[in-house]
């Protein structure tokens, strides 16, 4: 089916067998067909069933920086979960050259933008059945970059992961805030 996100799986007569690359493609066209790579099986959420991926967030949040005047420079997104309830959120660390003039309002934008270009996400969103209203927190200037030099990947091969189902990232990456505040 065209724009459905696919994961790619490759399998060769000479041994390989059911691989999973770890691409998603979406197909453009059927007859003949063609796809374009939408992003990796690993940079997705879909702890709730919402199956979030990159190329959505990205759109969601271009959208909600063009309606506030952000400019965004980086992000990265994870799940939260509360310790009593079954349902949980999904908290969003940005950097901005821009910041926008109301954070509120660009939360509700992107939690809308979302909505429009996941049915998924919107059916877990709705009423809050399975998702909890997002979370964006603004980090400090430079925040992604120190982070990515903590772990000795600066350049061009190494880059932010953008969505996870996993906190890992989130987590270091909101310590790294802590210990920049900690300095000032």
């Amino acid at each position: 089916e065209k724009d459905k996100n696919y994961s790619m799986v490759i399998t060769t007569n000479s041994g390989l067998w059911r691989y999973k690359i770890g691409d998603t493609i979406k197909f453009t066209s059927t007859a003949p067909c063609r796809f374009v790579i939408t992003g990796r099986t690993k940079h997705c959420i879909n702890v709730f069933g919402e199956d979030l991926f990159v190329e959505n967030a990205e759109k969601a949040l271009a959208v909600a920086c063009s309606k506030t005047g952000a400019v965004l420079r980086d992000f990265t997104a994870a799940p939260f979960f509360y310790e009593q309830q079954k349902k949980g959120y999904h908290e969003w660390l940005v950097e901005f050259v821009r910041s926008p003039k109301d954070l509120k309002e660009f939360t509700a934008i992107l939690d809308t933008e979302l909505g429009k270009l996941n049915d998924d996400y919107a059916a877990k969103r709705k009423e809050n059945i399975a998702i909890g209203t997002p979370v964006v927190r603004e980090m400090p200037s430079g925040t992604f970059y120190q982070w990515l030099k903590k772990k000795n990947k600066l350049g061009g091969q190494h880059k932010v992961p953008r969505l996870s189902n996993s906190r890992e990232f989130v987590e270091e990456l909101l310590d790294l805030q802590k210990d920049f505040q900690a300095e000032i």
